[in-house]
């Protein structure tokens, strides 16, 4: 089976997220848990010695069926805050959650719609 990973649409998320001066990373290794629910210290310790950078709730999934359907992709992961192995940090709440989505929600739509557009032209 082809991999429909298409490495210009990457560098085109990439370079225009670094354009609308967000915080981006060109790659990183994503772990995906059932959710929705917080990790236990356990296991974000664990999934940190695995080398995972994100730990998420439903990137695999989509992955999964764009390459089964040959269709190219490129994930934008939006960190909402830093799992429960930050132990300097307090715990997060809904609340603040739901603010940074709603941050990042923001940032993605000027991301998206300024890549589609790249593309359309």
């Amino acid at each position: 089976m082809a991999r429909p990973f298409d490495e210009s649409l990457r560098r085109t998320l990439y370079d225009t997220a670094k354009f609308l001066d967000l915080k981006v990373h060109y790659s990183g290794c994503v772990v995906t848990i059932e959710g929705p629910r917080f990790s236990t210290i356990a296991e974000s310790n664990m999934f940190r010695i695995w080398g995972a950078d994100v730990i998420n709730m439903s990137t695999a999934p989509e992955v999964i069926l764009a390459n089964e359907a040959g269709i190219p992709y490129g994930a934008v992961a939006m960190s909402t805050d830093y799992d429960c192995w930050k132990e300097d940090e307090k715990p997060v709440t809904w609340d603040e959650i739901l603010a940074v989505f709603q941050k990042n929600a923001d940032n993605v739509k000027q991301l998206l719609v300024k890549v589609v557009g790249t593309f359309a032209s």
